[in-house]
């Protein structure tokens, strides 16, 4: 079982995701949370250089690196847990991809698509958690921390990136589920709780 969040920095995801993991292991499932990009040393390594590295990457390289990081993770830890009957719960995936490097950076969205697709080789969420909230939302609760490359991309980045994403979640409903990311954080939880209650036969 395969479980994503997405949204923009400041949506709760890292709550959530906290939160999810402890009911599933109160379920008995096997749990492990994951992030995107990072998992793995290689991925980590690639992180550091996306977010904080000095140097100037064109969107182009931003985006092969993404996917980079993206193989190495699926390869080595998502798809072998999968196959160990594990629950996996991934802070971002490919959705993401496209909402900032297609939306947001303006890459064409085939290519990203395509490059997404060669980068999971068929693996896809059995569920999406979409918390979305708006772009002043994002900023009062990210303001106590120093932003990394991509946060410092501006507001009509982000502005594109939200409807990014909320067109992703229009095109796929039996995937994404949208929940209001600016509900109190256990009225969030209650709801991707009884989500994941009416899906007795994913969960």
């Amino acid at each position: 079982m395969l479980i994503t969040f997405e949204g923009i920095d400041g949506c709760g995801k890292t709550t959530q995701i906290e939160l999810l993991a402890v009911y599933l292991i109160e379920l008995g499932k096997d749990v492990l949370t994951l992030r995107e990009p990072g998992g793995t040393e290689f991925s980590e390594k690639i992180r550091d250089l996306l977010l904080h590295s000095k140097d100037v990457l064109t969107y182009q390289s931003e985006l092969f690196l993404f996917e980079a990081a993206r193989v190495d993770l699926v390869a080595k830890v998502i798809k072998p847990a999968l196959t160990e009957g594990k629950t996996v719960i991934l802070d971002r995936f490919y959705d993401s991809t496209t909402a900032y490097q297609g939306f947001g950076r303006g890459i064409d969205l085939s290519i990203v698509k395509r490059m997404n697709e060669l980068a999971v080789e068929g693996l896809k969420p059995n569920i999406t958690f979409f918390l979305d909230i708006p772009l002043d939302v994002s900023y009062q609760r990210s303001n106590h921390r120093q932003p990394d490359k991509i946060e410092r991309a501006g507001d009509e980045f982000f502005k594109r990136v939200i409807e990014g994403y909320r067109k992703i979640a229009n095109d796929e409903p039996e995937r994404i589920v949208s929940i209001d990311g600016s509900l109190e954080k256990q009225k969030i939880n209650e709801k991707i709780k009884e989500i994941i209650k009416k899906s007795p036969g994913k969960f």
